[in-house]
């Protein structure tokens, strides 16, 4: 989830934040719940979504939940402390009994760099150099480090430590190859954002991350990889379909007016909803189908669907929650034999 906050047309305003942030609590305590493995939720700094400090929402689902993993999806690293954000996550970690992983891309939105003072220039030597410290933060506990977008480290001590000393860091990209290698070489799990178009195109990415990695020396037992999709799930896939497509069409024409794009059409929504699309919309069945689908083309450990886009109402994404747990995850992992 990205915390997406529902536009009320009558009064041209937002829903309140509070109101989205508790709602919240309880979808992510109804994950828990009905089984679900991993919860995730993104960051942002713009009107239309509550959530811009993800690991304070992940210490407040910690303290509601028992058993499922809980993550940033992501956290903007080019914008943060490497060494505040280890921390961070590390308390949650603890607070969880060792069940929080970090999440960490560049950001689909650049609203953080002049809000914390860095600038666009240094865009991806900002991300480079900070994953690089952040994952020096997480194998070691005293770091005498040296960049050039941060003070210097010396014999510095960073606390707390997070369970077993280690927390799992993933790296999102939205499929650049530059970024895919990044992660390879230095053994991060990936997650692809398909979000849109065919997905098969995006088959190359997971054979030169696959490529990378192993020429880079790193056990292939350990890689993980991972998509994030947009979905939602409901009993009914043509009334769902009918009902969603008003608000996830708002959003998209909110964030594609700032980036030049088309208004975005039924038939594109319809499109995206079938085999070949990047939509996992629908009822368990086709949804199930359609993981499997991706499961065997790319060779994931992992799928997340972001189930809120345009801000669905509390009670479908409960009913979506519900039907993920009871329906499309145990019979997912049981045509893959997963425990």
């Amino acid at each position: 989830m990205f915390g997406d906050l529902a536009f009320d047309n009558a009064t041209r305003s937002f829903q309140s934040p509070q109101e989205r942030l508790q709602d919240m609590l309880e979808e992510i305590k109804l994950a828990d719940e009905v089984g679900l493995d991993v919860f995730g939720i993104g960051e942002h700094h713009r009107p239309d979504f509550a959530v811009s400090a993800p690991e304070i929402i992940l210490a407040a689902a910690a303290s509601v939940t028992k058993n499922i993993k809980l993550t940033s999806s992501v956290t903007v690293l080019s914008s943060a402390d490497p060494v505040r954000i280890y921390q961070n996550f590390a308390t949650v970690d603890l607070i969880s009994g060792g069940r929080t992983e970090i999440t960490v891309g560049r950001g689909s939105f650049i609203e953080s760099f002049p809000l914390f003072g860095y600038d666009l220039k240094d865009y991806d030597g900002l991300f480079s150099e900070k994953l690089q410290l952040l994952k020096e933060i997480n194998e070691n506990d005293v770091i005498t480090w040296k960049g050039k977008f941060r003070a210097t480290l010396d014999r510095q001590e960073v606390l707390p430590r997070a369970v077993n000393d280690h927390l799992g860091i993933w790296v999102a990209v939205g499929g650049t190859p530059q970024s895919v290698v990044r992660a390879a070489r230095l053994g991060l799990p990936l997650v692809i954002a398909i979000i849109g178009g065919m997905p098969a195109q995006f088959k190359p990415f997971f054979e030169l991350y696959k490529a990378e990695y192993l020429e880079a020396g790193h056990d292939p037992a350990k890689m993980q990889l991972a998509t994030h999709s947009h979905g939602l799930v409901g009993a009914d896939g043509r009334a769902l379909s009918d009902l969603y497509f008003p608000s996830y069409a708002s959003q998209m024409d909110r964030v594609g007016r700032s980036r030049g794009w088309a208004p975005y059409t039924r038939a594109q929504f319809e499109g995206g909803q079938g085999r070949e699309g990047a939509l996992f919309i629908g009822e368990p069945n086709a949804v199930i189908d359609k993981i499997l689908y991706h499961q065997e083309m790319f060779g994931l450990t992992r799928f997340l669907m972001h189930t809120d886009v345009g801000a669905p109402a509390h009670k479908d994404l409960m009913k979506s929650i519900e039907l993920l747990g009871t329906h499309v995850a145990p019979a997912v992992k049981k045509a893959l034999a997963v425990k």
